[in-house]
């Protein structure tokens, strides 16, 4: 009799852990199904997400077109070129939650200008930093022409920056895109100090705007563009405060104007360091 229930107590216990096994394996199938349905779906919503088709050469760029984005709150958009640094297109994500995740037009000014000016301005092989990357056009376009980049921003804004740059560029560059947290201002040299944190050039588009960290922006320009070191940056005239940056960046560094808008309203520049 006791051996009788210690035998059906053995089976009951093993039915238990099969019905267990099952149950788990059912738990990690779901799981399965669930990731994969992600995928997808995040697939679907960037293939049919609605977007514009932004011409990189085109000099007219006007800004009007973001108010395409009030009725929604992230987009795709595509940049194209009629000779595009990829043959093919570069997809967007923007959102309008944060300033940082939305494509500015000095941003398309300067793509459009490394682009035409590849064998001039010669990026490959060269290291690029790129300060305030936002969605991350600009490090897309340099990493396709050939350049290891890195691209930074505030914390917030480098998951969409990083999704940006690992769409457009996986498989398709020598090096392979970094993304890095920097927040401006006088205690870089404990972060990125000079004598590790070397770059050919720094790059940067609509970093000046309305907000209140323009000398820290300009403590952290001076910081990367070390002798050696070109510094771009493209920028839309908005506010006083951009003429006013614009004195203090020709008085911290040797510069030269390479291209302006036919408005005259976003001007790149070129600066180098004065050698002490």
């Amino acid at each position: 009799m006791l051996e009788k229930e210690l035998r059906e107590g053995e089976e009951e216990e093993q039915e238990k852990k099969i019905e267990e096994g099952e149950s788990e394996g059912v738990k990690g199938e779901e799981e399965d199904r669930q990731e994969k349905s992600t995928e997808r779906e995040e697939e679907e919503r960037w293939s049919q997400s609605s977007g514009q088709i932004i011409d990189l050469k085109d000099e007219g760029y006007e800004e009007d077109e973001k108010d395409e984005r009030e009725d929604a709150d992230s987009r795709c958009s595509t940049a194209d070129s009629d000779e595009d640094v990829t043959g093919q297109e570069i997809g967007i994500y923007e959102s309008i939650d944060t300033y940082g995740a939305v494509m500015w037009p000095a941003a398309l000014s300067l793509c459009s200008f490394l682009d035409k000016n590849r064998q001039t301005l010669n990026l490959q092989g060269k290291t690029v930093l790129e300060l305030g990357s936002g969605t991350g056009l600009v490090a897309i376009v340099a990493a396709l022409l050939g350049a290891s980049v890195t691209a930074t921003d505030l914390p917030d804004v480098l998951g969409n920056l990083k999704a940006n740059l690992m769409r457009n560029t996986r498989g398709r560059c020598l090096y392979t895109p970094q993304v890095a947290a920097l927040c401006w201002g006088p205690d870089l040299e404990h972060t990125y100090p000079k004598s590790v944190y070397r770059y050919d050039y720094v790059l940067a588009s609509d970093v000046v705007y309305h907000h209140d960290f323009l000398d820290e922006l300009l403590v952290t320009m001076k910081h990367f563009c070390q002798p050696g070191t070109t510094l771009i940056w493209a920028n839309k005239i908005r506010f006083e405060t951009d003429l006013t940056f614009t004195e203090n960046f020709k008085k911290a560094f040797h510069t030269s104007l390479l291209a302006e808008d036919r408005e005259g309203e976003i001007k790149i520049f070129m600066a180098t360091c004065k050698e002490m």
